[in-house]
């Protein structure tokens, strides 16, 4: 071992101790909701086992990979932490064949359960965008396939079967109870609800404020989007009051899935966070708005908020992401979104250390692989 390594290790060690020590009086231990996306896009990231060690650190129980990386399936057994992977888009098609499904499952999936606590597969990951409609017909047969061969091996009852979403589905989205989903997707949609109400599975999405902000900085108070101080906004419709852009944007996907006849239907965010870093032009991505984001969406989550629309439910949200990623493709943001450096270090400082266990001003407030560039927002009076 080379000293440049010793160092490298030694300060990953260091890292995880003071962040046990930062998080020792309990704050994180019951946040049941808290998950965080593992990205491995990059070429100098620790090794799954100082991953593992990093999450209990963090007191983060759940994660979510963008594969079936079988390094980290084998290392996270026994961990007692859940995991969710992901089906990559281009494996979709296969998948059109219920004997292809049966054998994905058999070998991705069927070794390292029960040891490895898979709690769910998602399917593609934003499958619909603005650029690219191309993948959405692929989705229903593959997640139909998927789940028919979970059941054939017993494992339906612990592993759910979904596909997370980015805004672009949604045709209307201000104000939250006018949300409804595009024309061109409102079928597949209907039939994605159909399914998850009938597996009791979450309708998942990636819910990124800093576009919106990004596109219109002016007229977007930066509050609003970091869940800071504001005086929000109103529905007219429902008279809910939102304070933050994540909780309009999640509610907004509710009533679009209530349009449809779905009202039960759990919406749960799989993607959100802040880059802290940017090229000229990415306005808003710094070490001070993303501490920010994190921090006020970790304290939401620490009181077992709900959204407006859906008060006395939790809101369950991964963040996006763990590790900064040297080697995403896209402007510097897309590299940057991380929580952490390869090292271990904090790619900015959270400020837990004086954070209480008390709940957020409750008259204020607050990761994609490829951190979703869907442009819809829900401004309003904002834009």
């Amino acid at each position: 071992m080379t000293s440049r390594t010793f160092t490298r290790h030694s300060s990953l060690i260091h890292v995880f101790l003071l962040l046990s020590l930062v998080f020792s009086g309990n704050i994180l231990q019951t946040v049941t909701s808290l998950g965080i996306n593992y990205g491995q896009v990059g070429n100098n990231l620790p090794s799954p086992d100082k991953v593992i060690n990093l999450l209990r650190s963090l007191r983060i129980t759940k994660t979510r990979i963008y594969d079936t990386n079988p390094q980290i399936l084998s290392a996270f057994a026994n961990s007692n932490i859940e995991i969710i992977v992901t089906i990559e888009n281009q494996v979709l098609p296969l998948l059109q064949d219920p004997q292809q499904a049966t054998q994905w499952v058999d070998s991705h999936i069927k070794p390292y359960v029960p040891a490895t606590r898979i709690t769910g597969i998602m399917v593609g990951n934003e499958l619909f965008t603005d650029d690219d409609s191309s993948l959405i017909g692929y989705m229903m047969p593959a997640i139909i396939n998927i789940h028919k061969a979970l059941v054939q091996l017993g494992l339906d009852r612990y592993i759910q079967v979904s596909s997370p979403s980015s805004l672009a589905v949604l045709g209307e989205s201000y104000p939250p109870s006018a949300g409804s989903f595009k024309p061109e997707v409102s079928s597949v949609m209907q039939q994605l609800l159909d399914f998850l109400e009938a597996t009791k599975s979450p309708f998942w999405i990636n819910a990124y404020p800093y576009f919106a902000y990004k596109d219109n900085p002016q007229e977007i108070p930066v509050d609003y989007v970091l869940f800071n101080r504001n005086i929000g906004m109103t529905d007219p419709n429902t008279r809910l009051h939102y304070d933050n852009m994540m909780y309009a944007q999640v509610d907004a996907v509710a009533f679009a899935a209530a349009k449809l006849g779905y009202r039960n239907i759990e919406v749960r965010v799989a993607e959100t966070g802040w880059p802290s870093k940017g090229d000229v032009g990415e306005i808003g991505a710094s070490p001070v708005n993303a501490a920010t984001y994190n921090r006020n969406l970790m304290m939401r989550q620490f009181a077992g908020e709900g959204t407006p629309a859906r008060r006395n439910a939790r809101l369950d949200v991964y963040i996006f992401a763990l590790f900064n990623e040297d080697m995403k493709p896209g402007p510097t943001s897309e590299k940057n979104y991380g929580i952490f450096q390869p090292d271990g270090s904090l790619a900015y400082n959270l400020g837990f250390s004086t954070m209480s266990t008390t709940t957020a001003n409750s008259e204020s407030v607050t990761y994609s692989s490829s951190a979703t560039k869907v442009r819809l927002v829900l401004c309003g009076e904002f834009c």
